[in-house]
């Protein structure tokens, strides 16, 4: 039997990818004579649009045979624009190809679709192209693969040597055990192996000149894995067209079972009534096609791009969605309401295309990746309905998300309705879109008013409330709600969910996100100040990660609305020498969020369409309650309330006063500043060390006066390295040196009492998003991908100056300046150093006195504190 496969092949634009699909269709007998997307002769861009522009706009497909292996390639779109479209053909593919340019090596699109990939876990062959230019160096071009894109690229031209049998097993320990005992790897373990994404097989060659890829098409069938499908019906959908007829194509890819003619498959309503299996433009018409296959049907009215049938879930949406809004100008006398159903129409079509009408303008808006997609959808308008229409200047689409955690309430009660609905809102991870999910019991809310809050909670782009942008990134969770045995009806939900959402936007603190790209320039040497000056301009960030002859390359990141016209200021300072790709990087907060707002203007408490209060009842009739007296009003109590209160510790609650009490660490100090250091004399001698040349013991009698927040800064790396006991300990394990590194300053804070704040660097770390996590009473944050340590806390020690006291622990001295010219104090590691021995020798002291008087103050410690030190004492006494 036959394997047969699904592979997409994808690339950066002009990077081959469509020269690789010809050859690989000429070389299998599908195609007799080679097409060339320069000569306009591409089997598979068969479109006017992509033929004139050279480039794939839209994923098609092609069948044909290698040995026992049956190929359906999936030819997706290269240029960012279109990445919509691509990105839906990702989650119907068994395999993808990668092909990568050796004279451009990675570049920052490539990185975007790895990533993809990954995402969605989908095995990878690479096809490095164009190894026949000039001076291409295979060494030098496999480095860059391994150390921009996975260490498990490994080249399967050297296959069944001893060099590729070590480098397999570096990638797996069932491998390396095989490989020690045998000396060979079999070959179902390498399979297996780059099913799981362990290993990567990279090819080298011309697609242009057919080399390679003969082997290429070998490695492909002798490495690939036959797919295992259920019994059960289930199919994916991955794209929507019409053919010239204007017939409705769903394309779908069968997961499980199979289709006939005339099965009903979308929950029994609609019919089958043509499958057509595609190679380019023909197709044949089958009556049946199995689990594997790729195939457009006919008779379904109602399916949608990312739609799961039978066994298959709904995909989520698209990690790459539009950044840039266009107002459509049509042509004058033509109704914008007789336009709207027919771009409706194409916006099935293109995942990319997002259709807005916005009521309150009268007008059409259009939401796209990039300025190249305007074009194309100029074009198709023209084609496809014979109307000439213009675009506005194109604006920037912003989000909204929030920072912290709130309970939004919701109630809707005009006479004879009711519902209440209370849910919480919490912070997602970036990029993660809107999560919704039930907390709630059954006894508290029926099963099916739960389901229908979720649904109106997932049918609605939900407003924020700082410019009316769609919000993200966002938790939302059904805690509570109410219903009425008689007057509650589906609708008043639907009320009460809007409400909620609103209403918890309104006390939540709001985040403007605008979109970001990452970006890759090069350009020569002598031109990089100019440029990194340029980007900071543009509020990005920007290092120098390669320096080839007079060349150079900076990576980095910026908002979108400031790079947007860069590349044709590139193409003229660098005389044309200059390259510049950018990609959508996603959302990150906006860096100018006050001009933003007040330029869009949006008040949140007039949008009639989107109520941020609720409506209650009395006396027989309903009134308006704001937003900010709902609770006030609401039926039921508060989850957060009911929440905070069950974790309070005992010392906050009214307790009977026979109850023991844990003291506190502001106790403590009090208590120690009346006794101890009264006693001993010991008060002066603080004030005379180190330590209060930066913090003063905080002063307890007056209460009135207004007391600055202190916050210690430490640069983690610098001071490790600076240390010769941590640095020792790092050249073996750094984990360790941060570990110890961050315990001494959690026992320095222990008696000092400010907020001490450890930086370490994670700026090369791909995708990182900035990391902050407790480390018991100190805070460590791991910065975000291209952002230093030095840059965090250069932005700190200024955002801070004004109203907080910020002491930076470093012994950088370029360092230095700039936290002095930001308003911050200075602290060296060697001070720094001196300042925490100093202090566990107080620990140790005190520690010492009160248990040689029988002070009982050291059992109304709290365990952990009692705990801590006594751990450092004995640390101190070994």
């Amino acid at each position: 039997m036959m394997k047969k496969l699904v592979i997409g092949i994808l690339a950066h634009v002009d990077a081959g990818k469509t020269t690789l699909s010809e050859s690989m269709l000429y070389l299998s007998g599908e195609i007799g004579e080679l097409g060339r997307v320069d000569k306009k002769n591409a089997y598979l861009d068969n479109y006017e649009l992509e033929r004139a522009r050279g480039i794939t706009i839209f994923s098609k497909q092609a069948i044909f045979n290698r040995g026992d292996t049956q190929i359906i390639l999936l030819d997706t779109p290269g240029h960012v624009d279109f990445s919509a479209e691509m990105e839906r053909t990702l989650q119907v593919l068994d395999y993808a190809i990668l092909v990568i340019s050796g004279a451009d090596g990675v570049q920052g699109h490539t990185k975007t679709l790895w990533r993809l990939l990954h995402m969605y876990q989908v095995p990878v062959f690479l096809f490095v192209n164009k190894m026949d230019q000039y001076e291409i160096d295979k060494i030098k071009v496999m480095k860059d693969i391994k150390k921009q894109l996975d260490d498990g690229c490994i080249d399967f031209g050297q296959s069944k040597t001893d060099g590729f049998y070590e480098e397999l097993a570096m990638c797996d320990e069932t491998m390396m055990e095989t490989y020690l005992e045998k000396g060979q790897i079999q070959i179902e373990a390498i399979k297996k192996a780059i099913k799981d994404r362990k290993v990567f097989p990279s090819f080298y060659g011309s697609a242009l000149k057919l080399e390679g890829i003969e082997a290429f098409m070998q490695g492909i069938d002798e490495y690939t894995m036959r797919p295992y499908y259920p019994k059960e019906f289930g199919a994916k959908i991955f794209k929507i067209t019409r053919d010239e007829q204007g017939n409705r194509l769903t394309h779908l890819k069968l997961t499980g079972g199979n289709i006939k003619v005339k099965d009903l498959i979308t929950n029994g309503q609609e019919k089958v009534n043509q499958i057509r299996i595609y190679s380019g433009e023909k197709f044949e018409t089958v009556n049946e096609i199995e689990a594997g296959g790729i195939c457009a049907v006919t008779g379904l009215t109602d399916t949608k791009p990312g739609e799961g049938l039978g066994i298959e879930k709904d995909s989520e949406r698209p990690a790459l969605e539009p950044v840039l809004s266009y107002q459509m100008i049509l042509p004058e006398g033509l109704d914008p309401r007789a336009m709207l159903p027919k771009l409706r129409e194409m916006e099935e079509e293109e995942p990319e295309l997002y259709i807005v009408w916005d009521e309150q303008l009268q007008e059409i808006q259009v939401q796209i990746m990039g300025e190249v997609q305007i074009e194309i959808l100029q074009s198709l308008i023209h084609s496809r309905f014979g109307v000439e229409v213009l675009f506005h200047d194109g604006k920037i689409v912003y989000k909204e998300t929030i920072a912290n955690v709130v309970e939004g309430v919701g109630h809707f009660e005009p006479l004879r309705h009711y519902a209440e609905v209370h849910l919480l809102l919490e912070p997602g991870e970036p990029g993660s879109g809107l999560k919704f999910k039930t907390a709630c019991s059954e006894d508290v809310l029926g099963k099916s008013w739960q389901r229908l809050v979720l649904s109106h909670l997932e049918e609605k782009k939900h407003l924020g409330v700082l410019t009316g942008s769609a919000i993200t990134d966002m938790k939302i969770t059904l805690v509570s709600g109410k219903a009425h045995n008689k007057h509650t009806q589906g609708g008043d939900f639907r009320e009460a969910t809007y409400r909620a959402v609103r209403q918890g936007l309104k006390e939540a603190k709001s985040l403007l996100l605008e979109p970001y790209y990452e970006f890759q320039l090069e350009l020569p040497e002598e031109m990089v100040g100019r440029a990194m000056n340029d980007i900071e301009k543009m509020h990005g960030t920007s290092q120098i990660i390669q320096i080839d002859g007079e060349m150079s390359t900076l990576v980095g990141s910026a908002p979108v609305i400031t790079m947007r016209n860069y590349q044709k200021e590139v193409a003229s300072y660098t005389k044309g020498l200059g390259k510049l790709f950018c990609n959508l990087k996603g959302y990150e907060p906006c860096h100018n969020p006050e001009e933003v707002i007040e330029l869009i203007g949006y008040d949140s408490e007039r949008d009639s369409r989107n109520p941020t209060g609720s409506v209650f009842c009395a006396k027989g009739s309903g009134f308006s309650v704001s937003w900010d007296e709902v609770k006030e009003y609401m039926h039921l109590d508060s989850f957060l309330k009911e929440k905070e209160d069950s974790l309070k510790p005992i010392s906050q609650k009214e307790a009977p006063y026979s109850q023991e009490r844990v003291i506190s660490l502001e106790e403590i100090d009090q208590i120690l500043n009346k006794t101890f250091y009264a006693n001993k004399g010991r008060k002066s001698d603080w004030k005379k060390s180190s330590i209060v040349s930066h913090y003063k013991p905080v002063d307890y009698v007056s209460k009135k006066k207004e007391r600055k927040e202190e916050y210690l800064l430490v640069d983690g790396y610098n001071i490790i390295y600076a240390w010769p006991e941590l640095k020792a300990l790092a050249d073996d394990n750094m984990d360790a040196a941060r570990i110890k590194l961050l315990d001494l300053l959690s026992n320095y804070q222990g008696i000092k009492k400010c907020h001490v704040i450890v930086v370490f660097d994670a700026y090369r770390v791909q995708g990182h998003q900035e990391e902050v996590i407790d480390y018991h009473n100190i805070h460590v944050v791991f910065t975000k991908e291209a952002q230093t340590a030095d840059a965090y806390i250069e932005k700190f020690a200024y955002d801070h100056k004004k109203k907080d006291k910020v002491v930076v622990a470093t012994s950088d001295g370029l360092q230095q300046i700039i936290v002095r010219g930001a308003g911050g104090s200075l602290l060296s590691a060697r001070d720094l150093k001196d300042e925490i021995e100093n202090t566990n020798e107080i620990i140790k002291e005190i520690y010492k006195e009160l248990d040689i008087k029988g002070n009982h103050i050291v059992d109304a410690l709290s365990p952990e504190i009692k705990k801590r030190m006594e751990e450092l004492i004995k640390k101190e006494s070994e």
